[in-house]
């Protein structure tokens, strides 16, 4: 069955603040085949089973390629070996078993119970000095002022960023998130200039890991710069500079919007708002129903290594799938009442962090600020209400939030 509308209306930008009517219309064929010769995945149970299908690969993205300069020893030479060796020392992510098993074993020995106990107090210390910047306003930018800077300082106080590389990576970790929208792949000109921002930030990654083996402290990237181990080994340059950059934008990008479309929920459901401000036990039911209902990361690609029959569809092997994480999260036949918000709600097995086995590493981390994060703001924000609803988005499909969430309040705690 081929149908190109419901899926590529969801990626339009004016049905990014809901994209749910359109996922419910795909819910209906599990696995539908789209023109392109695209699979999308959208019920909960085909789903679940593709993330744990070793017959299903995370390297799904094209082969990088620098533009031509005119230049014949780059063209010819200098960037066909940057090419390759981008493609071959891909973010773990994009990375198959062996290897992704490897890389992500080194990265979790990284965060260990010390480390999180230590980050949960620098949570509520950032969280206080973006509150006291709130002081005397009516009105507040959410995203701005809080749901953006927080998982900012948090992730780079981690790896061991300086405070002068803050603002720097900004403007890459936009356009390097775009890699996950399909749309990406179809445009040579977006792709050009994501791989532009993907070599300044390994120019800037590179320097700071030779700092760190010359002086390694307490952080992160200090920990995988000097990382030895008998069975695993240890990271080669490439490989360092590839988990460096995923853990620097995925490591603040996604919570970003998990926070954003927390907060956005709860001030469309007042009473949950109210309740988290009595009940602060409340924030880890919460935070797991806005994964649920509002999830950051809407969808992943993949591609079939294999032919797989799933849904009374067959994927041909090398065909390229989607897995509509939204869309299976509001599976009527694995949640009741999925279309409400309902912390309440038992077993709540949604695919807000993945699954399988590139479950999403940092989920505990992600965790924590966002719990943290929306009991302050229910706690310290005196009357908040929003001001546009809904408000806008910010650019790209897969990762989805809120692009400034303005919001009147009567003070500040």
């Amino acid at each position: 069955m081929v149908d190109n509308g419901s899926f590529a209306a969801a990626l339009k930008e004016d049905n990014r603040t809901n994209p749910y009517s359109h996922f419910a219309s795909l819910r209906k064929t599990p696995v539908l085949r789209q023109e392109d010769s695209t699979y999308i995945v959208s019920t909960h149970a085909e789903i679940r089973s593709l993330l744990h299908d070793p017959r299903v690969s995370s390297s799904d993205r094209p082969k990088p390629k620098h533009p031509k300069t005119g230049n014949p020893l780059r063209d010819f030479i200098l960037n066909p070996i940057k090419d390759r060796i981008l493609y071959t020392h891909q973010p773990l992510i994009f990375r198959d078993p062996p290897d992704h098993t490897r890389l992500r074993r080194i990265v979790a020995m990284q965060f260990t119970p010390e480390r999180m106990r230590e980050i949960n107090g620098c949570i509520h210390a950032i969280i206080g000095g973006l509150f006291a910047n709130m002081q005397g306003r009516g009105e507040i930018d959410l995203v701005a002022g809080f749901s953006y800077p927080l998982p900012v300082e948090v992730i780079c106080k981690l790896l061991g960023v300086p405070p002068g590389g803050h603002a720097l990576f900004h403007k890459w970790s936009s356009s390097l998130i775009g890699v996950l929208d399909p749309m990406w792949q179809a445009c040579e000109e977006e792709r050009f200039k994501t791989l532009a921002s993907y070599e300044a930030l390994m120019e800037y990654l590179n320097a700071l890991i030779k700092a760190k083996r010359k002086r390694p402290e307490a952080d992160i990237l200090s920990g995988l710069v000097s990382f030895k181990d008998k069975k695993l080994g240890r990271m080669g340059r490439f490989d360092l500079l590839a988990t460096a950059s995923l853990l620097l934008v995925a490591g603040h990008e996604t919570t970003v919007n998990l926070i954003a479309n927390g907060m956005l929920t709860l001030l469309r459901y007042p009473e949950w708002l109210e309740r988290l401000r009595q009940d602060h036990s409340l924030a880890p039911r919460i935070v797991d129903e806005v994964l649920r209902f509002e999830p950051p990361v809407q969808f992943r690609t993949r591609k079939a290594l294999a032919d797989i029959e799933i849904g009374g569809t067959v994927i041909p092997k090398d065909a390229h799938l989607v897995l509509l994480f939204a869309a299976g999260n509001r599976d009527p036949q694995r949640f009741a009442h999925p279309e409400r918000f309902d912390p309440g709600r038992g077993d709540n097995q949604h695919f807000g962090f993945g699954g399988g086995p590139h479950f999403c590493i940092g989920a505990a981390l992600a965790r924590l600020e966002a719990e943290a994060a929306l009991v302050a703001l229910a706690d310290r924000l005196i009357d908040p209400r929003l001001l546009e609803d809904p408000p806008p988005y910010r650019p790209g499909a897969s990762v989805r939030g809120p692009e400034r969430l303005l919001v009147q309040i009567g003070g500040v705690n």
